[in-house]
C-alpha cells in the first residue's frame, strides 16, 4: 500500500472560489439537490456540482499513467467504482488494447448519460455489495467516491473492493492536512460524508483488510 497521486494533475487544472459557493448561494440547498447525483449535480448550474460535465479528454493522462505504473497488459479487466459518465474507462479502452472495462455508480442519470463506447459495461449499483467474483479483475480503481460514503459503508466498501480485485487497486479521496484546507473543503464539498485526514483514511483502509495504493485530492 503506498501513497501515489494520479489525478492532482486534473484537480489543479479548475479554478476554484471556495467563499463564493458559500456565500453566493444557499449551500444547505446546493447539497440537498446535488446528493441527488441526477442531472442538476452533473449538467445543472455549477452551485450543484460540475457545472456541465462533458468529455473532454482530461482523463487520458490518468489512464496512461495507471497502465504505466501497475504494468497493465492487454486485455486486462479494469473495474471503476464511482465511474460517473464512464469518461476514465473510455481512456482505459483506448490507451489498453482489448481493454475488459466495467463500471458502477448509483446515479442513474450518470450512467444513461454517460459515453457512448463504455455505456454497456456500466451498472448502477452501490459499491458496498458488488456483484462481481473474487478477485475478478485486474485493475480496481475508485476516484472521488469513497469520501461520499457515510462511515458504516466505508468498510464493507473497502472489503468489496478488496475482494473483487486481485492484483492493482488504487482509490483517491479528498481529504485534509490543515485547518485552511479543511475549511477550504467544508466550503466547496456538496455530497462529502467522510471528512478525514490523511492519517485516518490510512487506518480506516487497514481496518477493512485493503492493501491497495491511495490518493489524496486537498483543497489549498
Amino acid at each position: 500500500m503506498a501513497f501515489i497521486d494520479f489525478v492532482g494533475i486534473v484537480h489543479k487544472s479548475t479554478q476554484r472560489d471556495y467563499v463564493q459557493r458559500v456565500v453566493e448561494h444557499d449551500k444547505a440547498a446546493c447539497a440537498e439537490v446535488a446528493g441527488q447525483f441526477g442531472k442538476d449535480y452533473w449538467d445543472g448550474d455549477r452551485r450543484y456540482g460540475f457545472g456541465g460535465y462533458y468529455y473532454d479528454g482530461r482523463w487520458r493522462q490518468v489512464a496512461d499513467a495507471m497502465v504505466a505504473h501497475y504494468d497493465l497488459q492487454p486485455g486486462a479487466k479494469i473495474l471503476d467504482i464511482g465511474c460517473g459518465k464512464g469518461f476514465l474507462l473510455y481512456e482505459f479502452t483506448q490507451a489498453l488494447d482489448g481493454a475488459q472495462v466495467s463500471g458502477i455508480d448509483i446515479s442513474e442519470y450518470g450512467i444513461a448519460n454517460a459515453k457512448e463506447e463504455v455505456r454497456d459495461s456500466l451498472r448502477v449499483d452501490h459499491c458496498q455489495d458488488l456483484q462481481y467474483d473474487d478477485n475478478e479483475f485486474d485493475f480496481v480503481y475508485s476516484i472521488n467516491t469513497f469520501h461520499n460514503l457515510f462511515n458504516y459503508e466505508l468498510h464493507p466498501s473497502l472489503q468489496e473492493m478488496q475482494r473483487v480485485g486481485r492484483a492493482a487497486k488504487h482509490i483517491t479521496i479528498e481529504s485534509y492536512r490543515n485547518e485552511r484546507e479543511k475549511a477550504n473543503l467544508l466550503y466547496w464539498q456538496l455530497t462529502c460524508r467522510a471528512f478525514m485526514m490523511p492519517a485516518e483514511w490510512e487506518f480506516a483502509f487497514s481496518q477493512a483488510g485493503y492493501d491497495g495504493d491511495y490518493g489524496y485530492i486537498t483543497f489549498e
